[in-house]
């Protein structure tokens, strides 16, 4: 293991944390950061502390969080959102659009590429605001979930064009066997967008016909798509079966069943990215809204669901910060000396003790 200056140190500062997780395995011993260069310096440091660094928290599905709602966000919003999920252990985020107008993409866009211009210049703190997530408007109507009908569209390039032209986007989940879907996945792939399956009455050869030309991701696997039947395995056998596929997994095990997440996370081992589909809070008792109309927890709430299941950190460490940070071109999200010190400390019944983006404390108690 590194020590102490190993990468070239800058400014250095340990956490005083007792173990770190390096590549899914726990590395007893405390971690150093170099501020200057917002990397880590080393791992396995004596003395050691207390708590446990683990590599920052990427979700790539947040709908909203708190009492703020990502559809119809201003710029004070996404920026109070992204320091809310930095507390929960969250280093990056994709703000998700969903169920909304063409005129709501478009300002809801352009406030998002406004909070991420803020955050850029250091005036705040908050996990890093990654190219917004489109949730639609190209989705099949029979499985339009918790979307609004009204606000789903048939296939049209310009528009495609103009939602891409508006702000940084990351993701399209679209349904592939719509009319013309598929020359939207190409378009996608041409401008570096993720094109993702989801919301979708797809069977296995238009799956397969999608990933050809060029899906890589499937949003909120076995929910809100085709069923899984033994002769049809639909969207959801046909991603766990295909290396090229990544899965998205809202883990919070109510969106599904903790033997179907852990069937899940076996079946595309390395390949799933949990995510939490958070949405805002709305007045009531907790559930109120139904657990399939998003989610109420924060990334780390999804992080010690999984490891109550007594999954491996080799595979909870994958699913919530290594997948989908590989997903979107983040980087390796790994505590390894010299990458990129996204990091959340968090104490023996993990929670939250503190987050640092680049180096930088962001969210923390101390």
């Amino acid at each position: 293991m590194a020590t102490l200056g190993d990468v070239g140190a800058g400014q250095l500062q340990r956490l005083g944390v007792a173990a770190a997780v390096v590549d899914g395995r726990v590395v007893t011993g405390d971690v150093a950061v170099d501020l200057e260069r917002g990397v880590v310096d080393g791992v396995g440091l004596l003395p050691a502390g207390r708590g446990l660094a683990h590599p920052g928290l990427v979700d790539l599905q947040v709908n909203g969080f708190g009492r703020r709602d990502l559809r119809s966000a201003e710029v004070d919003d996404v920026l109070a959102v992204a320091a809310d999920l930095a507390a929960a252990g969250a280093t990056a985020f994709q703000p998700t659009i969903h169920s909304a107008t063409v005129e709501t993409y478009l300002v809801t866009l352009r406030a998002i590429d406004a909070a991420r211009s803020v955050a850029a210049s250091g005036a705040v703190g908050g996990a890093r605001i990654l190219g917004a997530h489109l949730e639609g408007p190209f989705l099949s109507p029979a499985w339009a979930g918790a979307h609004d009908p009204s606000t789903l569209v048939p296939v049209d390039l310009d528009l495609l064009d103009a939602l891409l032209d508006a702000g940084e986007v990351g993701m399209v989940t679209l349904a592939p066997e719509l009319e013309g879907a598929l020359d939207l996945v190409a378009r996608l792939r041409a401008r570096g967008v993720v094109a993702s399956v989801g919301h979708t009455d797809a069977d296995v050869r238009t799956f397969r016909a999608a990933v050809d030309a060029g899906v890589t991701h499937l949003t909120h696997c076995w929910n809100a798509h085709r069923r899984f039947v033994a002769r049809d395995p639909g969207p959801a056998g046909a991603a766990l079966a295909d290396p090229r596929v990544t899965v998205g997994l809202v883990a919070d095990l109510e969106h599904v069943a903790p033997e179907t997440v852990a069937f899940t996370l076996a079946a595309a081992a390395g390949r799933v990215a949990a995510t939490t589909d958070a949405v805002a809070a709305v007045p009531g008792p907790p559930g109120e809204a139904g657990p399939l109309r998003g989610g109420r927890l924060g990334p780390v709430d999804v992080l010690a669901r999984l490891r109550s299941l007594g999954l491996g950190w080799d595979v909870v460490s994958a699913a919530c910060s290594a997948t989908p940070a590989r997903v979107v071109g983040l980087g390796p999200r790994t505590l390894v000396p010299g990458t990129v010190a996204d990091v959340v400390v968090l104490d023996d019944r993990l929670e939250v003790e503190r987050t640092l983006v680049a180096g930088r404390q962001v969210a923390g108690r101390r």
